[in-house]
């Protein structure tokens, strides 16, 4: 399964001719919606599961029950691989009562079969350590807090076994500036560094959703149209700017009543209440942070009834006083608004998903096998280039500054386990992602388990995974704002390191 997909990643010519990689003795972590440990993907020949452990983040303590969370932390249930392999004897119902962890959504289950799956998976024998998040909040994703200790937990999980550890992120949000300065943006760069580890984060899917447009304000205002569609029952909108400058937000609605937020005059972190229609609009003016120079201006529909005023509402920036003019909008993600709303101008450049943003992650974007081509769902994101200073500016040589996403890999109609058994096919950049972390675990075992490289990690496994990858047709130069370096290809990262 996953053949033609693994052929072009230049997978098999790793794992079935030599050097036979297996991921062996590497650690593949997943933090995502939990796993279906009873699949055969998930167990060795002998029967007994490859998973060293589950931390289930949605379950309560019950120390009666003996049901306790990692050393060190206050919530969730730690299930050992003794645990899983007692529950794997009982059979599927006894079993799930002694150790209840649920895929509901099959999402986990799918990533872990991509990256690590026995008879599917790219690195077939690698351990698996599984961490179902905690439930989502109305956004449908996981808590801030939640997801980094999944990733502390996992960073020093492999610190405490002496073995390296590849980390899956197949999720993101659209909430932040992008820029890579929030908390967790900023978390996950320090976690980087931890042990012999690597983050792979998918790019996400807002790559042709509408859902964010960017431009310049320059002496005259700007004008910003969003399409707000039938039953939809509230909608956030975050823009973004510089502090230094400042302007005016005038907002239409469908109906024609209009309202002016005088930015200069409103109170930093207070909100603002406006009603347009049936639709109350909160609107907040955010401050810098002490890791972020940015400032935000949130604004929030919520219907007085119950769905917003749908049509054309439109959102007029006029100067007052502009250093650089530059503003971005975000909505929220395709997944929690329906399919019609959107900009009416939307600009595909910087829609990555938060956290594939952090700098020192492996961001990863998805590719169609079978067209050789971009996946235009595929989040984009951006190649920041200077000149050298050597000559004037017209003639001076481009220096590459920064790049995301690093590379992309298959992520259309890929081949997925799916919970109590059977396969279907999945696409978007959550499927993708596991390709090149189970990718990681290959080199991993190569490198550092095999005693060939013992410092192939971190930034070090990143660039060599650059350096392999491969460009797509049609992509004239890289790097490339959506395919970053290029295709993932494990044969050539090798041989460059060999």
């Amino acid at each position: 399964m996953n053949d033609i997909e693994k052929t072009q990643s230049c997978i098999t010519q790793v794992t079935q001719q030599e050097p036979y990689l297996t991921g062996k003795n590497v650690i593949v972590a997943v933090l995502d919606s939990g796993i279906d440990y009873f699949l055969p993907e998930f167990r060795s020949s002998d029967g007994q599961t490859r998973i060293l452990a589950i931390w289930d983040q949605t379950q309560q303590p019950d120390e009666k029950q003996g049901r306790l969370p990692p050393p060190g932390y206050r919530e969730g249930v730690l299930y050992t691989r003794e645990m899983i392999n007692e529950a794997l004897a009982l059979g599927r119902e006894n079993g799930q009562r002694l150790v209840p962890v649920f895929d509901l959504s099959g999402h986990g289950t799918a990533v872990a079969g991509v990256a690590a799956g026995t008879t599917m998976g790219i690195a077939m024998q690698a351990d698996l350590l599984i961490i179902r998040l905690g439930n989502p909040q109305a956004d449908s994703f996981p808590r801030t807090t939640q997801l980094m200790r999944g990733v502390n937990y996992a960073v020093n999980f492999g610190v405490a076994l002496n073995r390296p550890v590849t980390i899956n992120i197949s999720f993101g949000n659209t909430y932040g500036d992008h820029q890579g300065n929030s908390l967790l943006e900023r978390f996950m760069d320090n976690a980087s560094e931890v042990g012999r580890s690597i983050i792979i984060v998918g790019s996400g899917n807002e790559g042709a959703s509408g859902g964010h447009t960017a431009g310049v304000v320059q002496k005259d205002s700007r004008i910003v149209e969003l399409a707000v569609a039938d039953y939809e029952t509230g909608l956030s909108i975050q823009l973004w700017k510089f502090y230094q400058d400042v302007f005016n937000v005038v907002i239409t609605s469908p109906g024609g009543e209009k309202t002016t937020l005088e930015l200069s005059k409103l109170r930093e972190a207070q909100a603002e209440r406006r009603t347009l229609e049936q639709t109350l609009l909160l609107c907040y003016l955010g401050k810098p942070l002490p890791y972020n120079v940015q400032q935000e201006i949130f604004i929030d529909m919520i219907p007085t009834g119950n769905y917003l005023n749908k049509g054309v509402w439109r959102i007029e920036l006029i100067p007052v006083s502009l250093v650089t003019g530059e503003y971005r909008f975000y909505l929220p993600g395709y997944a929690v608004r329906n399919r019609e709303t959107g900009f009416f101008l939307p600009t595909p450049e910087m829609t990555i998903t938060i956290p594939s943003t952090a700098r020192r992650v492996v961001t990863v974007g998805a590719y169609d096998v079978s067209r050789r081509s971009y996946a235009d769902f595929s989040g984009r994101g951006y190649v920041y280039r200077y000149n050298d200073g050597r000559t004037d500016t017209a003639g001076g040589q481009q220096i590459i500054a920064d790049v995301k996403p690093d590379l992309t890999a298959p992520g259309v109609n890929i081949t997925v386990p799916i919970p109590n058994g059977g396969y279907e096919q999945v696409s978007g950049t959550s499927f993708a992602t596991p390709f090149v972390t189970g990718a990681a675990a290959l080199l991993m075992e190569w490198g550092i388990v095999r005693g060939n490289d013992r410092f192939l990690y971190g930034e070090r496994l990143k660039a060599s995974l650059i350096r392999g990858a491969q460009s797509l047709p049609g992509v004239s130069e890289r790097p490339d704002s959506r395919i970053g370096w290029g295709r993932l290809c494990v044969q050539n990262a090798l041989a460059n390191m060999q």
